[in-house]
């Protein structure tokens, strides 16, 4: 499976809706040239970037707070991105600072605040209620889809049209600056969850048998939300949602090893990487006048998992 998938990454470049050239690929002076290494590549670069993200989120908050349907697309810090967003398209803002367009910086924010607003909702649950905030998650997702509608029925039609396309999620973009600022956060992400991994081990077991082995849980969990937050956040203020796969992989991923949490990281950073870059090789390949949203093809894959996993978590 895992050659078949670094197949994919090295292909997925030459799929598009103009065929290249081989040939001319590599003269600086044809379209071919631009399309692949200003295009194609910065896109699958972005597409791996924002599948480890994804992926290592969806294994930190399954983690932590110890329940299978724990992700950020599930506990609304996605929808509170896209709703941060939405003012920002209402209000017809642009660049605020730094050339950084204020889309991004809202969507940042927004992603930001619902984490902080998830904390400080916590402290009123006892530590065994999880379920009751994955319910806190899925309220507040509702409450920014009915402000996002607002924003639709107060909208004119050029900003509704920009929200509905941001809403949908896309991998598309120009140049390199968007893929390098993912591939620091990812780093930093991937470094931040592989220092913690045994702490991470034993917080999969109990937060008592952590504490009991000395380690400071708050402090741990803080820090890794806020780290993994920050990813989320910054990856929906660019690309606007892609649901399900923080979901989807890390189980997957469990299937296929099942092994302890620290000895999964890479492969669940890998595997999401991989994930992501074929959803988007789909969206490429297909032959439809405009291309397909990515955060489509996720939610078809992922909204039955979800299912899925409720109904054998219910068996149990």
């Amino acid at each position: 499976m895992w050659s078949l998938l670094l197949v994919i990454l090295i292909l997925s470049p030459f799929i598009g809706a103009v065929t290249l050239d081989i040939s001319e690929i590599f003269k600086p002076d044809s379209l071919a040239y631009k399309i692949f290494f200003d295009l194609r590549i910065p896109r699958v670069l972005f597409a791996f970037f924002a599948g480890v993200i994804l992926a290592l989120s969806g294994l930190l908050f399954q983690t932590l707070f110890r329940n299978a349907l724990m992700t950020p697309y599930t506990l609304g810090i996605s929808s509170g991105a896209v709703l941060g967003a939405g003012i920002a398209i209402k209000l017809g803002l642009g660049a605020i600072a730094f050339g950084i367009g204020a889309i991004s910086i809202f969507g940042f924010f927004g992603a930001m605040l619902t984490v902080f607003l998830l904390i400080y909702l916590s402290q009123f649950l006892k530590s065994s209620q999880h379920e009751s905030l994955l319910l806190l998650g899925i309220a507040l997702s509702l409450f920014y889809t009915s402000a996002l509608m607002i924003i639709f029925y107060l909208g004119d039609a050029m900003q509704n049209d920009m929200l509905i396309r941001f809403t949908m999620g896309s991998l598309s973009v120009i140049g390199w600056q968007n893929p390098i600022l993912l591939g620091i956060i990812s780093f930093i992400l991937f470094l931040s969850v592989y220092i913690y991994r045994f702490e991470l081990q034993l917080l999969s077991i109990s937060e008592s048998q952590a504490t009991l082995k000395g380690i400071d849980t708050k402090k741990v969990t803080l820090l890794l939300l806020m780290v993994s937050s920050l990813g989320i956040g910054t990856l929906v203020s660019i690309s606007g949602p892609i649901g399900f796969v923080g979901l989807i992989v890390p189980h997957i991923v469990a299937k296929i090893h099942p092994t302890t949490v620290n000895k999964r990281i890479i492969k669940t950073a890998l595997f999401g990487g991989f994930f992501l870059v074929f959803c988007d090789t789909i969206t490429r390949g297909l032959s439809t006048q405009s291309e397909l949203p990515i955060g489509i093809i996720t939610a078809l894959i992922g909204g039955p998992f979800f299912i899925y996993l409720i109904i054998t978590k219910a068996k149990r």
